[in-house]
């Protein structure tokens, strides 16, 4: 796998076991790294052995407020929470990105978020504060999974932009699997918007508008 280059080890291995709100556990082995590329703390959860066969990944963005505090404003809690569950079956890996904000940031976001209350969506909301619509790179992502020996993955996502950087970092996306649409009455306008502006695979024909 060519990652530009630069090459990240593993740095520390250790079991933790995961509970949810919801009651769901599962442990998971939590992977860190040396040399990733943008310096950030990203961690890999690791289910099964992710060598064989061709492992299920999700790189999933840091998101407090719906990660942390359950905001109902995006779908990030719903899918962090779908993506470990259906990991631990299929075998794989959750990589958590810290990208708060789409690589905004947490103060960025919320200030966006205010933007949103007046009527921008939320691409239009990152670029009226002069920020990227997506400011994510997945160099990162790609060394991880170097780092742990995948080399060809499942990329458990809607977002047709992850699966491309992965390839162009070398990473072999065999296919892209949907995750679960997660619509409230608080989200609906911003997976609109995902789907509309980026062309993420989210089915919202049955809900209203």
């Amino acid at each position: 796998m060519s990652t530009s280059g630069a090459e990240a080890t593993v740095r520390t291995r250790v079991r933790i076991p995961l509970r949810f709100g919801d009651g769901f556990s599962v442990t998971a082995e939590a992977v860190t790294f040396h040399g990733l590329a943008d310096g950030l703390e990203h961690v890999a959860m690791v289910f099964g052995d992710p060598t064989t066969g061709t492992p299920l990944v999700r790189p999933h963005s840091e998101c407090l407020t719906g990660d942390v505090f359950g905001s109902a404003r995006c779908d990030c809690g719903p899918q962090l929470r779908e993506a470990v569950e259906r990991i631990s079956v299929a075998g794989g890996v959750l990589l958590y990105l810290r990208q708060e904000g789409r690589g905004i940031g947490l103060y960025n976001k919320l200030d966006a978020y205010a933007l949103q209350d007046n009527g921008l969506d939320t691409y239009a909301a990152n670029t009226a504060l002069g920020l990227p619509e997506d400011g994510r790179d997945y160099t990162a992502a790609a060394q991880m999974l170097a780092a742990l020996g995948v080399q060809k993955i499942d990329l458990l996502s809607n977002n047709p932009d992850k699966a491309e950087q992965l390839r162009e970092l070398g990473v072999t996306v065999r296919r892209r699997v949907p995750t679960g649409v997660f619509a409230t009455d608080s989200n609906l306008r911003y997976l609109r918007a995902k789907v509309d502006h980026t062309g993420h695979t989210i089915t919202l024909s049955s809900l209203v508008s």
